[in-house]
């Protein structure tokens, strides 16, 4: 019963970190992520043979791990929802259009009070800045990629500035296809 009890809080977590807007949520993940990856730095960790208490040591050891996997599986799941954002320049853009027009079409249909057009350009660079490229940092940080988070971090960078000296213009090239 504890074990679907896990399940349940690691599930509903995960669907959770995809709202990336919420600033709590986001306050509570960076503060998991802290824990999990640089609570014990600077600290001088004692042989665990030398510790009187090994029950506590080892349980300890298994929330650490818990506690990782945890905050891993939510990042992994943030990473695949932008995750057009860490891939080649033409898969970044393809989907960025996507995007694009279906925001527009719901300012267009009056499901959305803001037209995606007035800053879409910043909202990106913004977007890459304080979201996809620390995200990307934490997945080569963690290491659960191997040598692919060295390439999901170089891309979005890349896409970054290639969004920095193309995005105006493709902003205005999608907002002339959606209103001809």
């Amino acid at each position: 019963d504890s074990e679907k009890s896990r399940f349940r809080d690691l599930l509903v977590n995960s669907i959770m970190a995809t709202d990336i807007f919420d600033p709590q949520m986001t306050a509570l993940r960076k503060m998991r992520w802290k824990k999990a990856f640089h609570d014990d730095e600077g600290e001088d960790k004692q042989d665990d043979d030398a510790s009187a208490d090994n029950v506590h040591d080892n349980r300890d050891a298994e929330d650490d791990m818990n506690r990782k996997a945890t905050i891993v599986i939510e990042h992994i799941i943030q990473a695949s929802d932008v995750a057009h954002t860490m891939q080649h320049w033409h898969v970044y853009c393809r989907w960025n259009r996507q995007l694009f027009r279906e925001m527009h079409e719901a300012f267009k249909s009056g499901r959305s009070k803001s037209d995606p057009s007035q800053g879409w350009y910043k909202g990106e660079l913004w977007f890459f800045d304080n979201y996809v490229i620390p995200l990307a940092h934490k997945l080569k940080e963690c290491g659960v990629f191997g040598v692919s988070s060295e390439e999901y971090l170089t891309y979005a960078i890349a896409n970054r500035e290639e969004w920095e000296r193309k995005g105006e213009r493709i902003v205005e090239t999608m907002v002339n296809e959606l209103t001809q």
